[in-house]
């Protein structure tokens, strides 16, 4: 076996082929945008390169066929924060059954790691932001995954475990019936906080879509910004976001609760795009970009995605979530006839809290993520995430 640097167009092709290859007969597989996967290795698109750096490689057999690759990233940003040790990262690992093969994939990144001061390497995940291409799926096969989320195959488990990852913490994906009830509780808090005429919880009206930046950035600062490795938003962040949004926006899907005038909490959902990508096979040229807009017009697409949920702390156990909750639940099954089935994003089981508030929803578990980590100095005691208060 030779594993080599991915520094040619040629090797770059191999690097976006091979899984293709892998996953030919997976039913449930669902290929990637090329220019997703290329925009995280572009210097120019991919703003983690302005503190942290990056390597990808691609393994062949004797046969000068690539028979696995994969990515390794130091992030200045994060690899200190909430570590005992300064930790490196890897990810896009694809790989044929074949344990030594792995193992050389691994070892790669461990030396490349090792030589820029690592003592860790988290795995597999994103040169990024969490909410893309991070843990490896240990549960939930027979399910399509979501846009920009890990599928893999199960004996990735082993290769990860056999080498000595350890989990780190899990991710778990909740889904459900669009029309199925919710829990009585939920009802509770939405009466409880209705008494107070200074809450208002609603959908984005038009008008407000050029301050939907403004509103994003408020709320997830004050709930989510430096808790458990989150860093804040910038102003800027925050309209690249909307402005990657905004192709796809259903205002029907974006929820947010408002205490005299001020934005409080969200609840931001988007229509679920792989059920759509799913058609272009991973390109999105002029026929994909023809597909895309077909199947957008004909609303082919029936399943929701949730991407960010937050309550700002002094506005948290008043019912908030509940009347949050309860006002989409009111407009997409009662006025709303579009969606069938919701999926959210993955929650830490470090997120013991907002794990309870999904499930209160009446969601299921529909997937299992792992996000492992090897520390290189195995005498040392290893840590799982800690629980966020």
């Amino acid at each position: 076996m030779k594993i080599i640097e991915v520094t040619t167009p040629f090797h770059a092709k191999e690097f976006l082929s091979l899984p293709v290859r892998l996953y030919k007969t997976e039913k449930n597989w669902i290929r990637p945008l090329d220019k997703d996967i290329e925009s995280v290795f572009d210097k120019e698109r991919n703003k983690t390169f302005r503190h942290g750096e990056c390597i990808r490689w691609i393994l062949l057999n004797e046969h000068n066929q690539t028979i696995g690759r994969v990515a390794a990233f130091i992030d200045k940003k994060t690899m200190n924060r909430s570590n005992d040790q300064p930790t490196g990262g890897l990810g896009f690992f694809e790989c044929i059954q074949d344990q030594k093969a792995a193992f050389t994939l691994f070892d790669q990144c461990k030396q490349w790691l090792q030589s820029r001061g690592m003592e860790a390497m988290d795995g597999p995940i994103n040169f990024g932001t969490r909410d893309r291409w991070w843990g490896l799926l240990i549960e939930g096969f027979d399910r399509e995954p979501n846009y920009q989320c890990n599928y893999n195959f199960p004996y990735y488990q082993n290769f990860f475990e056999a080498y000595g990852f350890k989990v780190y913490f899990y991710q778990i994906t909740f889904r459900r019936a669009v029309r199925d009830p919710v829990m009585p509780r939920l009802a509770e808090k939405a009466a409880m906080i209705s008494r107070d005429p200074d809450y208002e919880f609603r959908f984005i009206d038009k008008s407000e879509m050029p301050k939907l930046a403004e509103y994003i950035l408020h709320v997830y600062n004050k709930a989510w910004g430096k808790r458990n490795d989150n860093l804040e938003l910038t102003l800027q962040q925050a309209k690249l976001l909307v402005k990657q949004m905004r192709p796809i926006l259903d205002r029907r899907l974006l929820y947010f609760g408002f205490y005299k005038d001020e934005p409080v909490s969200f609840f931001i959902s988007l229509p679920e795009m792989n059920q759509i990508f799913k058609y272009v096979n991973g390109k999105l040229n002029l026929i994909g970009k023809l597909k895309f807009v077909w199947h957008t017009m004909m609303k082919t697409n029936r399943k929701a995605f949730g991407i960010l949920f937050g309550v700002v702390p002094e506005h948290q156990g008043k019912g908030v979530d509940g009347a949050m909750v309860m006002k989409a639940r009111k407009v997409l099954q009662e006025q709303y006839n579009r969606y069938d089935e919701y999926e959210m994003n993955w929650i830490g089981d470090f997120n013991p809290t907002m794990i309870n508030v999904v499930m209160q929803v009446g969601a299921i578990q529909s997937k299992k993520h792992a996000t492992y980590r090897k520390l290189f100095d195995e005498s040392k005691p290893f840590k799982r995430a800690p629980i966020l208060k």
